[in-house]
């Protein structure tokens, strides 16, 4: 009986914590690779009443640490409105799912990072992720990362059914980034922003 309650707890998270937008970086526990504190170029900047919101109710048991191996999802693609699971994603190549809001200054950063360096990702499954309007996601990449936008590797999908936060992972900033071998095994996660060479050496790694 407890799928009862997890929407009300995602629904009391996102109104709460709204996945801070926070450029704080953790040590993230309980992956098979641990990810350090790296320098931010925005770290000048103010948080206080983004950090105000950094804690999150405490997640169930189900999501307390982020999923080991890809698990069964359904997604849409925010253009076509096609779902898109598990099945579709093309084999042999790393995935990273990547939970935003298309509204976080830092989700913007890392979308435009990754743009200007698109070459050195062509290989990687990139799939952004939202549960946000999907009038608000449609235009992000073209706002913040236009190289991106339209490429075979990178998908746009609206999380329609608060389906990640249940079954892959309830981070307390954004982006989270979740990086999956070509086996659908976890190899690393992080979450807020961090460095884009660092970011891109965690895609292929």
């Amino acid at each position: 009986m407890r799928t009862k309650f997890v929407i009300p707890l995602v629904g009391l998270f996102l109104a709460s914590a709204a996945i801070s937008c926070n450029n704080q970086e953790k040590k993230v526990e309980n992956s098979p690779s641990t990810e350090t504190a790296t320098n931010d170029p925005h770290a000048g900047h103010d948080h206080s009443a983004e950090e105000a919101h950094t804690e999150a109710p405490q997640a169930p048991e189900t999501v307390k640490a982020a999923a080991l191996s890809i698990p069964e999802f359904t997604f849409f693609k925010v253009k076509s409105g096609i779902s898109f699971s598990k099945v579709d994603i093309p084999s042999g190549k790393n995935t990273v799912f990547v939970l935003f809001d298309p509204s976080c200054n830092h989700c913007q950063h890392e979308a435009t990072d990754l743009g200007k360096n698109y070459d050195k990702i062509k290989n990687v499954n990139v799939l952004y992720v939202s549960m946000n309007d999907p009038a608000l996601m449609v235009s992000f990449f073209q706002n913040f990362g236009k190289e991106l936008d339209g490429k075979s590797n990178i998908e746009m999908l609206y999380d329609r059914n608060q389906e990640f936060v249940q079954r892959f992972h309830i981070p307390k900033m954004f982006p989270a980034n979740y990086v999956y071998g070509p086996d659908g095994k976890l190899k690393t996660y992080w979450e807020g922003e961090k460095n884009i060479n660092e970011v891109i050496a965690a895609f292929n790694q």
